[in-house]
């Protein structure tokens, strides 16, 4: 086989934004000849990732990874984005890390005989989060840290508060990815980053109210209120700004819970203290990660009333996304609880979307599962669920839901 005339296509170009779908093809392979397509990404670490799947070119000596299936690897059937969202990283409990959304994360995608494993073609991917004309500035406000996000174009835009998960720092692919679609995005950090403190005794919710008050006064923002996107422990601060705060109109809570946990927070003379972890119920898998999914109590009984934010007072819209197979608690549970809560008091402005199977990190379109992995607020690995592709279904759903969302209550007045 002369291999100068194996081509390797990603369409419907080698350069795309994160969330984007890709085309990847293979042509001048020997008919029905089997290939192994691989694909690996190293992270901001150094942390390298990698998937594979076994292909069988047609009689036209073409594989369409849209069309056909893959025989065996780390997936099987017709995966137009397996080689992406299968991806595994070779230092378990890893998740990529992107710090810097400047630069594209790079996929490259190999194919080699399955015969001989002598590599044929190989091609990159270079995925972007930054569309051309997009500011991001860094923000370093009074005491607020974070980093802005606005879109090109005649604005202004609705704008979004992005927090992320405990110990996470700051992180920037979801809010810039978020801006590409219409919307100025304030990441905004909440610990460990900077000058802001690495392992708080409390948090302030002014902190936030301080960030609220940054956003809707940029001259890009349109009123009259601001939505919030958050994931996790930050699921919590997100209700308690709704709750306490003026100025919300939207608020995303994926895989969250109802009441404070792990450090007190504390607005003017209030302080709400976070929930007592339950020992005895926390446990470890066959593999030795710690189980810590049911490690918190149930909010309502009446000792742990003091850690439940009071979401009836808030004014806004809710969209509770839960994961049926989050490990990292019981998410579902929690937003069934904080549902009713609204219910009771005669608000029906929420929805709950539930998925079953997936994991406790849904992120973006593309973004390779995470099962496990360190955690900030216990110290250990441990389980996070899910299984990679209903997981990476989800994010799909998911992504196009938080946009919807977002524009239908950040782009009218409605309030509940």
């Amino acid at each position: 086989m002369a291999y100068s005339q194996i081509r390797l296509k990603i369409l419907p170009s080698v350069r795309c934004l994160f969330d984007k779908l890709v085309q990847v093809q293979v042509e001048g392979l020997a008919p029905h000849k089997q290939v192994e397509l691989r694909s690996k990404l190293v992270d901001d670490r150094g942390l390298m990732f990698k998937a594979s799947a076994l292909y069988k070119a047609d009689e036209s000596g073409q594989v369409d990874v849209c069309r056909a299936p893959s025989l065996g690897g780390s997936y099987t059937g017709v995966e137009p984005m397996g080689l992406f969202w299968a991806m595994a990283p070779e230092t378990p409990h890893s998740k990529p890390l992107k710090k810097n959304v400047l630069s594209p994360t790079r996929v490259e995608i190999e194919a080699l005989s399955a015969d001989t494993g002598e590599l044929l073609v190989s091609e990159t991917n270079e995925r972007g989060y930054m569309t051309e004309g997009m500011k991001r500035i860094p923000v370093k406000e009074g005491g607020i840290r974070g980093v802005l996000f606005v879109p090109p174009g005649k604005g202004p835009f609705p704008g979004i508060v992005d927090l992320y998960t405990f110990g996470g720092r700051l992180t920037e692919p979801r809010a810039s990815l978020l801006a590409n679609k219409g919307f100025v995005v304030l990441a905004l950090a909440y610990m460990g980053y900077e000058d802001l403190p690495k392992n708080p005794k409390k948090l302030d919710l002014e902190y936030f109210e301080e960030a609220v008050t940054y956003l809707r006064g940029q001259p890009e923002v349109k009123g009259p209120g601001i939505g919030i996107i958050s994931i996790s422990h930050s699921g919590g601060l997100a209700l308690s700004m709704s709750s306490f705060l003026s100025g919300i109109s939207a608020t995303v809570c994926i895989n969250g819970c109802n009441a404070n946990t792990v450090i007190p927070l504390h607005y003017k003379d209030l302080i709400i203290p976070p929930l007592t972890p339950v020992l005895k119920n926390i446990t470890f898998t066959d593999s030795g990660l710690l189980y810590i999914r049911d490690g918190l109590p149930d909010p309502s009984l009446e000792k742990n009333r003091a850690s439940v934010f009071p979401i009836e007072c808030a004014s806004c819209h809710f969209l509770f996304a839960v994961s049926e197979d989050d490990h990292n608690w019981n998410s579902v549970f929690f937003a069934n609880q904080a549902a009713a809560t609204l219910k009771s008091h005669g608000k029906e402005c929420f929805q709950v979307v539930t998925y079953p199977k997936a994991g406790h990190f849904l992120e973006v379109p593309n973004m390779p599962h995470c099962p496990s992995g360190f955690h900030a607020a216990v110290g250990s690995e441990v389980a996070f669920g899910g299984e990679p592709k209903a997981h990476s279904e989800a994010q799909y759903d998911l992504w196009e839901r938080v946009q919807k969302f977002f524009k239908s209550h950040l782009d009218n007045k409605s309030t509940c």
